[in-house]
């Protein structure tokens, strides 16, 4: 007999929550905040947005918290690029990046 519990995405979302509360005061806090607890804080996130994928209530977490936004864009940057992302900061981070690209391309005396 599985005695085993499933949790809910529910009750996931729950704890994603108290994380993501937790990673913004940490990423605000004034004291130094040790490299560990930053890193399990950031590692259980990062848990409960793979369970969340799809779930509808993820999406006003993430709006909520920038933190948690910026942690779940960098997780699914290679299938997404900046997905949580104004699009018109994309395109001009693009554009920079093209310009100055080229820039090099064109050695020191173009500079």
């Amino acid at each position: 007999m599985d005695t085993t519990q499933r949790v809910t995405p529910k009750a996931r979302l729950a704890v994603a929550h108290l994380l993501a509360q937790l990673l913004e005061r940490l990423d605000r806090s004034a004291e130094p905040v040790g490299a560990e607890q930053y890193r399990s804080v950031v590692r259980h996130l990062a848990e409960e947005f793979e369970e969340l994928q799809s779930y509808p209530g993820l999406s006003p977490l993430l709006d909520a918290y920038p933190s948690s936004a910026e942690l779940y864009e960098n997780l699914n940057y290679r299938h997404a690029g900046l997905c949580r992302s104004p699009l018109e900061h994309s395109l001009d981070a693009e554009l920079q990046a093209r310009q100055l690209i080229e820039r090099a391309r064109r050695g020191p005396a173009a500079a």
